[in-house]
């Protein structure tokens, strides 16, 4: 062997002589296992010199629960009855007062109120309810006439009725969420037109006068010439109830559980209290 081969396939590892690749592995080796042992070591108080200690990862962090948003809000003016000073502003959520038009979802909400308006009282008395003898009047021949049986036929003057009306129920169903998204499309309708108005005091005058009622109406301009108005109050109002009995033409008043949703729809406006607007807000959510 020559001392130029001999060179090549020799190295210095330890005071032994070893192949050139077989000296690139070990080195390669010795270092990749210093750095694993101080890498295991760190921070334990453990010297790399000493058996090797295994480390566990530190465990993975708790979930982080996703951040609660608050829902958007829009503003609505609170004014002062009857003067309509303004006072402040309050915000309700949009899923209130700002919601898009549905007129598939307002038509059958209605159609719900009307089927459950209907009475359904209509009543006839069928050939068995009618009062009287079930003897056959005239053989069933011989006579020459058609064939005939008591009196309490239909065919005959005072006997029953066939398939005559009976009381029934005319009443449909409507989902509870359906219903409750039709109000709220119904008062965000009215908000985004601009005929919601919200008043932070009672709709109630000093006396019974319906010229007084009168005049406020007129002042305000929420009378028949402006399509009327529709006041909705928190509970019972007597002088305000009196006297816009006899202006029947001008605008209507109902409490808040006798509110539908075709009354928010059929008028030109709405003239609520604010201590009604919030619980039809926490009802209809």
């Amino acid at each position: 062997m020559t001392s130029r081969t001999a060179f090549a396939r020799t190295g210095l590892l330890g005071g032994k002589r070893v192949g050139t690749l077989e000296d690139i592995l070990r080195l390669s080796l010795v270092h990749w296992c210093s750095r694993l042992m101080a890498t295991e070591v760190e921070g334990s108080g453990v010297s790399p010199t000493s058996p090797a200690v295994r480390v566990l990862p530190p465990e993975p962090p708790a979930e982080i629960p996703f951040a609660i948003r608050k829902p958007p809000t829009v503003l609505a003016t609170i004014y002062r009855f009857p003067t309509l000073e303004p006072l402040r502003f309050q915000s309700f959520p949009t899923t209130f007062l700002h919601l898009p038009t549905r007129r598939d979802i307002l038509h059958r909400a209605i159609t719900y109120e009307g089927d459950a308006a209907r009475s359904g009282n209509a009543n006839t008395k069928w050939r068995g309810d009618v009062h009287g003898s079930g003897r056959k009047i005239r053989p069933q021949k011989g006579s020459g006439r058609a064939r005939l049986g008591d009196k309490k036929s239909p065919m005959l003057r005072g006997g029953g009725v066939a398939h005559g009306p009976k009381p029934r129920d005319f009443s449909t169903d409507l989902p509870k969420k359906m219903y409750n998204l039709a109000w709220r499309t119904a008062f965000s309708y009215r908000y985004r037109r601009g005929q919601l108005i919200v008043v932070e005091d009672a709709l109630e005058i000093q006396a019974n006068d319906p010229g007084l009622a009168n005049s406020i109406i007129k002042k305000n301009g929420w009378g028949n010439e402006n399509s009327r108005s529709l006041f909705i109050v928190n509970e019972e109002r007597p002088n305000f109830m009196g006297a816009m009995e006899g202006l029947g033409s001008e605008g209507l008043v109902l409490t808040k559980e006798e509110v539908d949703v075709k009354d928010l729809l059929e008028m030109g406006r709405i003239v609520i209290e604010r201590e009604a607007l919030e619980w039809f807000r926490k009802e209809r959510s």
